[in-house]
Order: structure tokens, then C-alpha cells, then sequence
């Protein structure tokens, strides 16, 4: 299902802001909390203070292709909170940041756990699905 993956009502950020642990950097601040879902969701809050429309719009666009090829684990919450230096930096920085916060908060999902799982959802067939 499309946008499963991502963080909708007010009330999900409510709950991972109020109850989430935080992670900081320079660029960009994370907050993550355990959901118990076989997923892990998303979301991002990027304020005016980053800039105008057109640049709090690739910052978006940066942060859902930064996560869109990163493993992370199932099961966790997680808002991204841009701050106002991200406006004047780039992809590969904000790429290597995300990445050092989640690896920290040891949200990234190893190739040993992507294995585990790959052969929990192998079909009967034979089959890997990853």
C-alpha cells in the first residue's frame, strides 16, 4: 500500500515527539520510537525558518530518497526535524548525516538481519523475497 510507510495525523507526531528518544546533528534533528508494526514509518517537519517553499520542498524530496534506499529496521517511528543551516547544504552531506544518526541510534538494519528476514518471508516455492 502506498504511503503506509510514512507518518499522516497529528497525533503520531504528537506521540513520537512527546515519548521518542532524540538524535541531533548540525543539519538535521531525529526523534524515533519503538511502534510495534512490522514497518517503519516516517515523517518531517520542515519550518519556515529553512527557507522559502521551494527549498523546504527538496529538503523533503532529499530526506524520502535518503530513506527510500536506506535499510532501516522495522517496527520504529521517526521524524525528521530540519534545521535552518540544511538550506545552504547539499544532498551528500545531508545523506551522510541522516545516515550517522540512524547507524548511532541503531536504526540501520545490518545484511545479516535483511538476510534473517529475506528467509522468514521465503514462500514455500522457494522463493527469496527481499
Amino acid at each position: 500500500m502506498r504511503g503506509e510507510q510514512y507518518l499522516t495525523k497529528p497525533q503520531q507526531y504528537a506521540l513520537v515527539y512527546r515519548k521518542g528518544s532524540s538524535r541531533a546533528s548540525d543539519l538535521v534533528a531525529m526523534r524515533a520510537l519503538a511502534n510495534g508494526l512490522t514497518i517503519s514509518r516516517y515523517g518531517f517537519s520542515v519550518s519556515k525558518r529553512v527557507g522559502n517553499a521551494v527549498t523546504r520542498n527538496r529538503v523533503k524530496r532529499w530526506l524520502r530518497e535518503i530513506l527510500r534506499i536506506m535499510p532501516l529496521k522495522p517496527g520504529w517511528d521517526i521524524v525528521f526535524i530540519a534545521r535552518p543551516a540544511l538550506a545552504s547544504s547539499d544532498y551528500t552531506s545531508l545523506k551522510r548525516t541522516v545516515e550517522g544518526l540512524l547507524s548511532r541510534s541503531r536504526l540501520l538494519e545490518t545484511d545479516e538481519e535483511r538476510g534473517l528476514r529475506a528467509e522468514v518471508k521465503a514462500g514455500s516455492g522457494g522463493e527469496l523475497i527481499v
